[in-house]
C-alpha cells in the first residue's frame, strides 16, 4: 500500500483542490504529471514541489481539446515510463437560474466537466491497458447528490460524469480501478469567481465563509482511495463540511 513512485497525471492542478492534491500526492513520494490553462500557476506547483525535494512536470492543458489530455499522459510515458493513475480533476461552475439562460455557460460546464473528463479516460485507457494496471480518479460533486436551484446544469454534468464513471467500472478488467471523490462545500474560487448574477455570488460566498473546508480533505480521500492494495477499490468517496446539508 503505497503511493511512492507512483505516476499520477492531474488536470486543473494550478488552484483549489488540485493543487492541493498534487502538493499532498508529491509529499507522499508521487511523481506528478500537472495540467492546468495557466501555465503560470501550474509552474509553480511544479516549482514547490521540486523545491521539497519532489518530482513534478508540467504542460499546459485545456481540458476541452482532446489533443491535450493525449499529450498530458503522453508526457508522462516519455518523462516517467508509465502512468499509474489519472485525476480528472478540471470544472468550472458557473451557476445560475435556468430562466438566465446563460446558454455559453451551459455549453461550457458541459465541455469541461463532462467532455474534458471523458477525454482524459480516452487519453489514459490505452495505456492503462497495456500495462495492464491503471487508475482514474474522477472528481464529481455533491451537487449531484442534492439538486438545489442554480445548480441544475452543474449537478448535471457531474451526475452524467459519475455515471460514466460507474459504467467504466463494470467494464474494466483485473489490475484497473476505478473511483469518483465527491467534494461537498470546499474553499477554493472555483464557483464564485465565475458567477455572472450578483445575487448568486454573494450567496454561494456567504455559504463559503459558513461552511467551506480546506481542499486539503480532498486531497486526503484521493491519497487514500490510490493508496490501496492493488486487488482493492475504493468505488466512491464522499467528503463534505459537518455543517452541510
Amino acid at each position: 500500500m503505497s503511493i511512492e513512485n507512483k505516476t499520477i497525471a492531474l488536470t486543473g492542478a494550478g488552484r483549489g483542490i488540485g493543487r492541493a492534491t498534487a502538493l499532498h500526492l508529491a509529499a507522499r513520494g508521487a511523481r506528478l504529471v500537472l495540467g492546468a490553462r495557466s501555465e503560470p500557476e501550474i509552474a509553480a506547483v511544479a516549482a514547490e514541489i521540486e523545491a521539497a525535494g519532489g518530482h513534478a512536470v508540467y504542460r499546459t492543458v485545456d481540458v476541452t481539446r482532446r489533443g491535450d489530455l493525449a499529450a498530458l499522459v503522453d508526457l508522462a510515458r516519455h518523462r516517467f515510463g508509465r502512468l499509474d493513475v489519472i485525476v480528472n480533476n478540471a470544472g468550472i461552475g458557473p451557476i445560475s437560474r435556468f430562466d438566465a439562460l446563460q446558454v455559453e455557460d451551459w455549453d461550457a460546464m458541459i465541455d469541461v466537466n463532462l467532455k474534458g473528463a471523458l477525454y482524459g479516460i480516452a487519453a489514459a485507457l490505452p495505456l492503462f491497458t497495456a500495462q495492464r494496471s491503471g487508475h482514474v480518479v474522477n472528481v464529481v460533486s455533491t451537487a449531484g447528490l442534492k439538486i438545489v436551484p442554480t445548480m441544475g446544469v452543474y449537478a448535471a454534468t457531474k451526475n452524467a460524469l459519475r455515471t460514466a464513471t460507474e459504467a467504466l467500472r463494470q467494464e474494466s478488467v483485473a489490475g484497473m480501478r476505478v473511483t469518483e471523490v465527491s467534494p461537498g462545500f470546499i474553499d477554493t474560487t472555483f464557483v464564485d469567481t465565475l458567477i455572472s448574477d450578483p445575487a448568486v455570488r454573494e450567496e454561494i460566498g456567504r455559504r463559503k465563509r459558513e461552511l467551506a473546508i480546506s481542499p486539503d480533505a480532498i486531497a486526503r480521500a484521493i491519497a487514500f482511495a490510490i493508496d490501496q492494495p492493488d486487488d482493492v477499490e475504493i468505488g466512491s468517496i464522499v467528503v463534505r463540511p459537518t455543517a452541510q446539508d
